[in-house]
Order: structure tokens, then sequence, then C-alpha cells
């Protein structure tokens, strides 16, 4: 029996709640779990510092060992989300490009809406082929925040002082 702990960390986008089991997150929502007491354990505990640091602009890539279940091709597409860099976006046509499977975009994009790692397997990078902003589990409000957020800490970071 795998026993589940839970953190809950406040940000700036509401709470979110960590569900892992002894080595793996398994899930990072937006939903508050119905868990009155959540029950920390070191990796939910580092799932909260890692997402602090996130949302404080001091991370771009997420060190936590994740794991969520899923059929081999859902697998497959969360793995290519984490090859979209931090501040980046990719259409759901340059991701089927990216898996040589150009005709399996209404299956990706069902895909990314089945990933429970929000943030950490970046599904927000993902928008329309046309620019938009297109489905986000977390409200779209939320996936406009993250990009938001990710551009304003990628272009700090490119600042250069002039004399």
């Amino acid at each position: 029996m795998n026993i589940q702990y839970c953190s809950i960390l406040q940000s700036p986008l509401g709470p979110i709640s960590i569900i892992a089991d002894e080595q793996f997150v398994q899930a990072i929502t937006f939903k508050e779990n119905l868990i009155t007491e959540p029950q920390e354990n070191e990796v939910t505990k580092l799932a909260v510092s890692q997402l602090t640091a996130y949302f404080e602009g001091n991370l771009k890539t997420f060190t936590l060992p994740i794991k969520q279940t899923g059929t081999a091709f859902q697998q497959e597409v969360w793995s290519a989300l984490l090859t979209i860099d931090y501040g980046v976006t990719r259409s759901y046509l340059q991701m089927a490009k990216q898996m040589n499977n150009v005709l399996a975009i209404r299956a990706m994009a069902a895909a990314n809406g089945k990933n429970n790692l929000a943030i950490v397997v970046p599904c927000h990078r993902v928008i329309g082929s046309d620019g938009t902003l297109v489905g986000y589990a977390g409200s779209l409000w939320r996936k406009k925040w993250l990009l938001d957020h990710e551009r304003e800490v990628s272009q700090q970071g490119q600042m250069t002082l002039k004399f």
C-alpha cells in the first residue's frame, strides 16, 4: 500500500496541492486537497521549496522526482513538454512535429490536459498555432500569469548594465 503525503503551498495563483508517495511527486494541482491536516514528507517539502523558488523568480528548472500514471502516448507527450525551455512557448503543431506525429494534435492536446504535474511538467507553455492561449486545466488566467511571470523573469536575466 502506497502512503500518500500532501503539502499545500499558498502561491500567487492560489493554493497548490502537492501529492507524493515515499519517492515521487505524483500530482501538483490548483485544487486544495480535502485533507484537513496535510501530512508532509521530504518529497512534498522539496516540491514546496522548488515551487516557492520558481514563484520568486529564482528557479527555472525543476529537479523533483516525478512520476504520474498514464498511457505510453501520454508519457511521450509529457516527456516532450519537459523539453520546452523556461519562458518559451510552443504550439501544438510544433509539438506534434517534434514528436514526428502531425496527425496527433488533438490527442496531444488531450494528453496535455491529463497532465497532473502543473508547472513542473510545463503544459502551460503550449499555445495555439496563432499565438492564443488555449486550454489549461488550471484556468486560462493562471496560464497567462505563468507565461507572463516566466517572460518577465527571463527578460530580467537578459538585462545588461550600460555605462
